[in-house]
């Protein structure tokens, strides 16, 4: 380990050395070098391909337009794609490493992403997505909610005059989608709907668990192992409208309505062996079980916005007013038996109910005011209300057959959070322009309440300095350092005590007590375009986080809760395990090889550091490389392929496994590309990916291998309509207001 993190030192010293001499470097062999790729580049331009990535000093976007083979996938296959983002085998979302990402659906925020984030994203086909928008150090203006920064997902939306929509479906061994897409612009008045949905066809995953754990009291070795099958189905829709209407040329008012829903159901038998031996091998019990277990998540969502922006006849000065609310309704049950072949017990069960309501609502307030050609001023305030309220009910199964209330797993959470925040943040421009960038403070007081025996979270507040940085080397060169103080807050999941037990030997619970985890982040970045259609961009990150938030797994041999014994269980239970260092390097670009050959590429190297204190240190070393090659056969009909390779990641108790996903796909363009038909291919060489991974405390490890179906074979279709022109600037028809 203390190789691989010397390697990763070396590495980030080589890439600050090379940036540098990037900079600096006025040599001819170099000059060479970029007059050649740039007269390479330019016997490209003719294809008109424009950029799929886009860098800029506070964010990175990906335009999906171009993206082949996302076609007919979600929001995840999108996602995979991004540069510094990485996604494992159940649809988890990672930024330069870390799973704590602030997520927004064109700018806002919504109570979809509140339940399960990986079931959201899967519900969003890419059909409707028109980009991503990466912001791994945000500024003053934006919530410290997001540890790791923020991923906002923007839809299609067209702003053009006319009657135009879109028309996307597709159909698979797997997925099947759809989604469609009506516009409407006339003079002063504008209006968008869509309605989209998904349907994950029945896959079953086959799942191998094996544990081995210490009884130091009884000098006993027990192993507990589980063979299963799980079926399991997700699908989900969401739809929407928004208007627009602008009351002068200064002044414009908007307002949308978004209705999501996800839902996700698994069930399905395992069998269990629980052996008991003596240090010395002798077995003293082995007992047989079948489990059969069921469990289903269903989300929706309600988001309701209303804007006001006006702008005044100085460039640059800006008033936005924003009111919206989100509102949720979210249920889990599980319910699961157990039966004993031979006899030595009666069958053993439980069903949960837990259904819950959240309901948060913001209001924001933000302007802007040019001070002198080269500062300008932006301020603003926010009030985010979020409460959450869960019943939680649970039942166990008698003697008789019947079920009996389990007093001690049922009861009410409530979960009330208001945060009151307000910024200031300046741009500039010095010395001339030779540095460009922004600096600002934030202050944000959370009040806290926790409806819960024995819970009490003292109100607090943060203020949070941000500052970036920039300094153009050229007009395609420049460098960036960024500083921002982020923030975890505990959410409901992590706070609940509702106690999981679906699987009465792995079960999980939240922690009242937790925390709040504060992180700082550093980066600094190099990047350069070529002739407006390559991009190259090299990068260096620290992160340091106080009170990280994470789940510990704890062993137990006999575990009572509120009156209910528990036997060979491991408890996971979310805890604030003291502090974590991460530090590495992003490298991505794309560029052309030929007339019709683009390549984009990226990787990020990653080191993390877990301190505990009382324990030592772990830490691990882990990669992620993604390519993508397309291909324009001719105008109308293109190829692609990507692969992404997920490396071993070993983290504080936790070793979770490499993955590898992949994708072929070919569109055909019709009807001067008003119609496209696509065929898409992913991890097409083998039925199922597998997962093994362990986890370890003091006295057990655990090995989890789970065999998942994601060879998929799938049709796309696409068709546009309606005509459109560019909308005539109101400013051209009628003179501006006087400023105020």
């Amino acid at each position: 380990m203390q190789k691989l993190s010397a390697s990763v030192i070396l590495l980030l010293i080589v890439l600050a050395i090379s940036t540098r001499a990037l900079a600096q470097s006025k040599d001819s062999s170099r000059q060479k070098l970029l007059d050649s790729m740039k007269r390479t580049l330019t016997t490209v331009i003719v294809t008109a391909r424009p950029p799929i990535i886009k860098n800029s000093a506070d964010k990175l976007i990906y335009d999906v337009a171009n993206d082949l083979s996302s076609q007919g996938g979600v929001a995840i296959d999108v996602l995979r794609k991004v540069p510094q983002v990485s996604v494992d085998v159940d649809g988890n979302v990672e930024l330069q490493g870390n799973a704590n990402v602030r997520f927004l659906i064109n700018g806002k925020p919504s109570s979809i992403f509140g339940a399960s984030l990986a079931d959201a994203l899967q519900t969003i086909p890419a059909s409707q997505i028109q980009r991503i928008e990466v912001m791994t150090s945000p500024g003053a203006k934006y919530d410290l909610a997001g540890m790791a920064g923020i991923i906002n997902i923007v839809l299609k939306k067209s702003d053009k005059d006319g009657l135009n929509g879109a028309i996307n479906g597709s159909a698979g061994t797997r997925l099947q989608n759809g989604s469609f897409n009506l516009n409407m612009h006339k003079g002063k008045f504008g209006m968008n709907a869509f309605f989209s949905g998904t349907d994950q066809l029945n896959s079953t995953s086959i799942n191998t668990f094996n544990r081995r754990s210490f009884n130091a009291a009884q000098d006993t070795i027990t192993n507990f192992t589980e063979n299963g099958r799980s079926p399991f189905i997700r699908n989900g829709y969401q739809s929407g409208i928004g208007l627009d209407y602008n009351l002068t040329p200064n002044d414009q008012v908007s307002a949308t309505v978004g209705v999501d829903n996800s839902t996700h159901h698994g069930s399905g038998p395992t069998a269990q062996d629980q052996q008991v031996l003596l240090a010395n091998g002798h077995a003293l019990s082995d007992l047989l079980s079948q489990r059969y277990s069921s469990s289903r998540s269903k989300e929706n969502a309600t988001d309701w916005s209303l804007a006001y922006k006006k702008t005044f006849s100085r460039e640059g000065q800006e008033l936005d007013l924003l009111y919206m609310t989100t509102y949720g309704r979210n249920s889990d049950d599980a319910t699961e038996t157990t039966n004993y072949p031979n006899g030595e017990y009666g069958p053993s069960g439980s069903r949960t109910t837990n259904p819950g309501k959240n309901n948060e609502i913001d209001v924001s307030a933000d302007y802007t005011q040019p001070l002198t050609k080269k500062i300008d001023l932006q301020t603003g305030a926010k009030v985010t209300l979020d409460h959450i309220n869960a019943d939680n009910a649970a039942d166990t199964l008698l003697n008789n057959g019947a079920y009996g209330l389990d007093a001690g797993q049922t009861y009410q959470f409530r979960f009330l959070q208001h945060i009151y925040a307000g910024y200031v943040s300046a741009g500039f421009k010095l010395f001339g322009e030779f540095l460009t960038g922004s600096a600002g403070m934030r202050f944000e007081r959370t009040s806290t309440t926790l409806a819960f025996s024995g819970a009490s979270i003292p109100s607090y507040n943060l203020w949070a300095p941000s500052l970036l940085l920039e300094h153009k080397l050229s007009e395609e060169e420049s460098l960036k350092l960024a500083y921002s103080y982020r923030v975890e807050r505990p959410e409901y999941d992590d706070l609940s005590p509702f106690l999981n037990i679906a699987d009465p030997h792995d079960v999980s619970t939240g922690n009242p007590l937790l925390k709040t985890e504060i992180g700082h982040k550093y980066e600094f970045g190099y990047s350069q375009s070529f002739n407006h259609d390559a991009t190259l961009y090299t990068g260096l990150f620290y992160n340091y986080n106080s009170n990280d938030i994470q789940s510990i797994t704890t062993y137990y041999p006999v575990y009572t809760l509120e009156g209910t014994t528990y036997t060979d269980l491991s408890l996971a239970r979310t805890v604030n395990i003291g502090s974590q260092t991460t530090y590495g390097a992003s490298l991505s670009g794309s560029f052309a090889l030929d007339k019709q050959l683009d390549v984009r590429s990226d990787l990020l190297l990653r080191e993390m550091v877990n301190a505990m204190p009382g324990q030592a240190s772990i830490s691990g070393f882990s990669y992620k490389l993604n390519v993508n090659l397309h291909y324009q056969i001719w105008p109308d009909l293109a190829a692609e392929v990507f692969g992404s390779y997920r490396s071993r990641r070993i983290e504080f108790q936790d070793t979770h496994p490499a993955f590898l996903f992949y994708t072929a796909a070919i569109k055909k363009q019709f009807k001067a590309k008003k119609i496209s038909v696509g065929l898409t291919a992913s991890n097409f060489v083998r039925r199922y990916v597998n997962q093994l991974s362990t986890n370890y405390g003091s006295n057990f490890i655990q090995n989890n291998l789970r065999q998942i179906p994601l060879r998929s074979f799938g049709v796309t279709l696409s068709y546009k309509f309606g005509r459109s022109e560019a909308r005539k600037k109101e400013d051209e028809e009628t003179p501006p207001v006087p400023a105020l």
